[in-house]
């Protein structure tokens, strides 16, 4: 009933189905979000016109120590809510390294918390069974030879690449790319620079199983040189795969805080955030419900993907509470339903008023809104429906079947018909969930 295409080097992908993001720097203990405020996007968790330097976001490092800090929490937390993955920020657009690298001393180890935190995540993630993936921004606002970015640099250019090149932005002034360059000398320095952590990252923790790319857009493909980039990834591990922000290759495409119309083609994820801001801020209280994340989840997986859903971190090392109260909400629905979004494949002509996922023989129907009167399932291979029950209490569910009488199916294909079930007037979940047990086919 579904056709999943995956990717080769890294087949747990697709179906994966929920994984935990975590954006995380020094600028929490500031109560402000990660990376943007140095341009002035964010800038205060008000959301008004006031202003912070890039100096000042830059100073919470120097006394940064989250002695709340565990990570074995952080990922049991994961663990519970049903994740398969997470994704660290090893280091984001502001440029402090969550890790020890050799490459700077703008970095985790040169603070007075001083433990090596991506190791941190890393070891804990595989003690409870979670693939690793690790996040990493091209653009550093704080490296000199970057260069930079500097209170005289705003307002942030919108002059992005690829848009900057597109043939109808000739004549507009997005055709001028405003973001200072480096010369190519310094340039070379940086890319070094970029790719001595990277190599750091990939040879010093064990199996990486996901890099997170970002910041692409303020250089081109061949700035960034890309190819080289790639070829060295692949040449330290193997088996990683990369989402599409390293210009010119990807594995899968990663649509950003909203659900696109159409999916995108081939393995992909929505990446989410529970409330406004990627990072921690006292002041975003505007998280979502529950209900509207598990809508989510599975509109997404319902169409082929992943959601990857942020978890922000306090200054003083412990998540957000809010984060934690969807996550451990999530986690006992999933304890119950995580059959029907993990390991599945979207379903192909069922036509029904709900997300619909498949995992061979059985299809599972999810009541994200509730109809009125009996729901009604088109497409399904009527003679070999065996059972319908909720999965929340197991009650077998009255259904009758209607077939299409006048037209006959061609030699090999199945009766199709109508399904109709009759709902429980009181749910039994957040989301409930009808689980349609198909006979196998006898082909």
């Amino acid at each position: 009933m579904a056709a999943r295409v995956g990717i080769d080097h890294g087949a747990w992908f697709s179906g994966a189905g929920l994984g935990m993001f975590i954006h995380w720097d020094h600028a929490s203990s500031q109560g402000i979000d990660i990376g943007w405020p140095i341009v002035g996007e964010f800038a205060r968790p008000s959301y008004s016109d006031e202003v912070i330097t890039p100096a000042e976001y830059h100073a919470s490092a120097a006394t940064f120590d989250p002695q709340g800090w565990d990570a074995d929490a952080v990922m049991g937390l994961a663990q519970r809510a049903g994740a398969t993955y997470v994704v660290f920020t090893a280091r984001h657009h502001g440029g402090h390294a969550m890790w020890h690298t050799r490459a700077s001393d703008y970095s985790i180890e040169h603070t007075p918390f001083g433990r090596d935190i991506v190791r941190e995540v890393v070891d804990a993630a595989r003690r409870v069974g979670l693939r690793v993936g690790l996040y990493y921004s091209l653009s550093d606002w704080h490296h000199p030879d970057y260069p930079a970015y500097e209170l005289s640099d705003r307002p942030y250019a919108k002059e992005h690449h690829p848009d900057a090149g597109w043939p109808e932005n000739a004549g507009r002034a997005i055709e001028s790319d405003r973001h200072r360059r480096s010369t190519p000398e310094v340039w070379d320095r940086y890319l070094a620079y970029v790719r001595a952590q990277l190599t750091e990252l990939l040879t010093e923790y064990g199996p990486i199983d996901l890099l997170w790319f970002d910041g692409d857009w303020e250089r081109s493909a061949e700035e960034w040189r890309s190819d080289e980039l790639h070829a060295l990834i692949r040449s330290l591990q193997p088996s990683v795969i990369i989402n599409e922000r390293l210009p010119g290759h990807g594995d899968y495409s990663t649509p950003e805080q909203a659900l696109p119309a159409e999916p995108p083609a081939g393995p992909w994820e929505l990446c989410l955030t529970i409330g406004h801001m990627w990072g921690f801020s006292p002041a975003d209280t505007r998280s979502k419900s529950t209900v509207d994340l598990l809508t989510t989840l599975i509109e997404v997986v319902s169409r082929g993907g992943n959601l990857l859903l942020n978890a922000a971190i306090a200054g003083d090392g412990s998540p957000h509470p809010d984060h934690v109260d969807r996550f451990e909400q999530i986690g006992r629905w999933m304890a119950v339903h995580g059959e029907s979004v993990r390991g599945v494949d979207p379903a192909v002509g069922i036509d029904v008023r709900a997300p619909v996922t498949v995992a061979g023989d059985t299809v599972f129907v999810h009541l994200t809104m509730r109809p009125v009167g009996d729901l009604v399932v088109r497409g399904l291979p009527v003679d070999r429906i065996r059972d319908v029950r909720l999965i929340a209490t197991g009650e077998q569910l009255a259904h009758r079947v209607s077939i299409e009488m006048y037209g006959q199916p061609s030699l090999g294909e199945e009766r199709t018909g109508e399904l109709r079930v009759t709902i429980p007037a009181v749910p039994s979940a957040v989301i409930d969930v009808i689980r349609i047990e198909l006979e196998p086919r006898a082909d």
